[in-house]
């Protein structure tokens, strides 16, 4: 197996794993502090879980370098996986930092707020550049293949 077919291979893995976490997180959402904010990260789950799983299909006509492939898929799994959680831990805590409208009244402790709002700028940092080197990876020799 290539280092491009295993990669694509976690990727479908780690697709249906988060697929799977998001589908169980809703069955939490009426025992969170903000169900409304509970069924974002239930949502969040499942919808960064499919993203990750149609990556994972299309890994094999990204043209990047060996490093910059690395780094994207860390870039990635860290900010689908972190996305979920920090947005369920939103939920659970009742933050409202980071997400003044899905807040609805809500507001967590000073360092649930940090937290959360932490976790999510990093998650903002993350799939903003995982996803940069994708649209970089997926043109390049765009011009060649034709």
């Amino acid at each position: 197996m290539t280092n491009k077919n295993r990669t694509s291979q976690y990727l479908l893995g780690f697709g249906a794993l988060l697929f799977f976490l998001g589908l169980l997180s809703g069955f939490a959402i009426p025992a969170m502090t903000n169900p409304r904010m509970g069924l974002s990260g239930h949502l969040e789950g499942v919808m960064n879980g499919t993203f990750l799983i149609v990556i994972g299909l299309a890994w094999s006509r990204l043209h990047l370098a060996p490093g910059y492939q690395a780094i994207a898929f860390w870039l990635l799994l860290y900010g689908t996986f972190a996305n979920w959680l920090f947005v369920t831990f939103a939920a659970m805590f009742g933050t409202k930092a980071m997400t003044p409208i899905a807040s609805s009244g809500h507001e967590g402790q000073a360092w649930q707020e940090a937290l959360v709002a932490g976790g999510l700028f990093s998650v903002g940092i993350a799939m903003v550049l995982g996803c940069g080197l994708l649209v970089w990876g997926f043109f390049r020799k765009v011009n060649e293949l034709d």
